[in-house]
């Protein structure tokens, strides 16, 4: 009888094996643990142990461990019944995992720590986040988009309601791209980001010559200007400013005309009252040549223009050319060897209803060009770069001294308070454009406020070599 319960307990066959010497009984957490069943499609060494253990191979032999009862051990006070688990000799065969391991830390395949604090595993792709911050930087893009595309209309197709005042504020999307683009990269969102590089660099090719150093005057040339007004010498400080319909404060004007040194003046919207007052400020003691427009001939466009001058000028016309608007009044002066043929210009705001005479009055503008003479045009022209009609206006023949001189945006437009609040200057609508390979330079641009009116004052340093 003893020798016949030695050779069963030498291990003949499972079925007559001796359960409570095979089997040792485990804490309920690391049961619980160890017969988890793994989320599907794991994708680490850990999951793909457990799923193999849980699904062995066709053929394969695997005892799986199930909860039998297990007599107390002296002073366990546990209240949930002790289970058994497969002692370290009949391990699965799918891998490695031992019950004993698992409750010394070690968990399926050596995946670590096991038991209540070690944390799941995450399985499946980790939601997208910054999801709706991303949504919003696309919004923001596909309107940045949108005016970069109207800034591309030809002229002809540009003058419709509301495509110049928009375009006039593409210079501001260097902001929302930029935001956009770092944003993109550091959330890591590829397309987004190829987006905003791509319209970065189009902005920066359309805009390059207010960015980048370009036609300059010599330093000599702003010593000079800086050190007095002479009309003997090759250079001239010049001034432009609209005067919103005569509301401009004259004794600012004539003020800044004295500490500026300036010899070229150049002012839109001018009434009766306020040629008195600039009369009276003592315009003619330090600018005493002028020439007034005539009176618009058909569309008055806020007043008449004017010029003011420390040199005489000559072929003097109070109405250069045609036009439906403000008339131009020109007049020629000598700066240094170069007769300088001085035009100021007004044409129509593209307002509703209006945008005929603006895309009108420009091309009157352009057509100074025809004419064989050494243009400096000065005024409000009620359009920027981005206009592609003011584009066309410059064609091949001008050039516009701030898109020139890469000494960045000069926004002359709004100025001054409505309600009581200061407004910041938004657009450049007024210019200083001269005749390309004229000899001409014009750079050290400026643009001061003057109160009374709506308008920045536009001031540069023009050198005639």
């Amino acid at each position: 009888m003893a020798d016949h319960f030695s050779d069963n307990a030498a291990g003949a066959t499972p079925g007559k094996e001796d359960t409570d010497a095979r089997w040792e009984p485990i804490p309920d957490d690391v049961w619980e643990l160890n017969e988890a069943v793994p989320e599907p499609e794991s994708d680490t060494a850990a999951g793909r142990a457990v799923d193999e253990w849980l699904e062995p191979a066709p053929g394969s032999t695997v005892v799986r461990a199930r909860p039998v009862a297990a007599p107390r051990a002296p002073g366990d006070t546990a209240s949930a019944p002790r289970v058994a688990a497969p002692s370290a000799g009949e391990a699965p065969a799918g891998g490695s995992w031992r019950p004993d391991d698992a409750g010394a830390g070690a968990g399926p395949a050596g995946g670590g720590t096991s038991g209540p604090d070690r944390p799941r595993h995450e399985h499946g792709r980790r939601p997208a986040r910054h999801g709706c911050l991303s949504a919003l930087l696309w919004l923001v893009m596909a309107g940045v988009l949108a005016v970069m595309a109207l800034r591309c209309l030809p002229s002809d197709m540009a003058n419709g309601r509301l495509v110049p005042e928009v375009v006039s504020f593409v210079p501001w999307l260097f902001a929302p791209i930029v935001v956009c683009g770092v944003l993109a990269m550091l959330w890591r969102r590829r397309l987004l980001t190829v987006v905003s590089v791509a319209a970065l660099v189009v902005m920066l090719w359309w805009h390059h010559g207010y960015l980048l150093p370009g036609a300059r005057v010599s330093g000599a040339a702003g010593s000079a200007v800086a050190t007095g007004a002479s009309t003997s010498d090759n250079v001239a400080r010049i001034m432009t400013l609209n005067t919103r319909n005569g509301g401009a404060s004259a004794q600012e004007v004539v003020n800044l005309v004295r500490e500026k040194n300036v010899e070229i003046l150049c002012l839109q919207e001018l009434s009766d009252e306020f040629v008195a007052e600039l009369a009276a400020a003592g315009i003619y003691d330090v600018l005493p040549y002028y020439v007034i427009s005539d009176a618009a001939s058909e569309v008055s466009n806020g007043g008449r223009n004017g010029i003011w001058t420390m040199a005489p000028m000559s072929n003097v016309s109070g109405n250069l050319l045609p036009i439906e608007t403000s008339s131009m009044p020109a007049g020629t002066v000598q700066i240094g060897d170069r007769a300088v043929r001085v035009v100021s210009v007004h044409p129509n705001s593209p307002v509703r209803g209006a945008q005929d005479l603006w895309d009108e009055g420009l091309s009157v503008i352009g057509s100074l060009s025809d004419y064989d003479h050494t243009y400096l045009v000065m005024g409000d022209f009620n359009s920027t770069w981005d206009h592609a009609r003011f584009r066309e206006l410059l064609g091949t023949s001008f050039v516009d001294a701030g898109e020139q001189a890469g000494e960045g945006f000069h926004m002359t437009y709004p100025s001054g308070s409505v309600a009581g609040m200061t407004l910041p200057s938004l657009v450049e609508i007024d210019h200083i454009v001269y005749a390309r390979d004229s000899g001409l330079t014009v750079s050290g641009l400026e643009a001061v406020a003057v109160s009374g009116t709506d308008h920045r004052a536009l001031l540069g340093t023009l050198e005639a070599d």
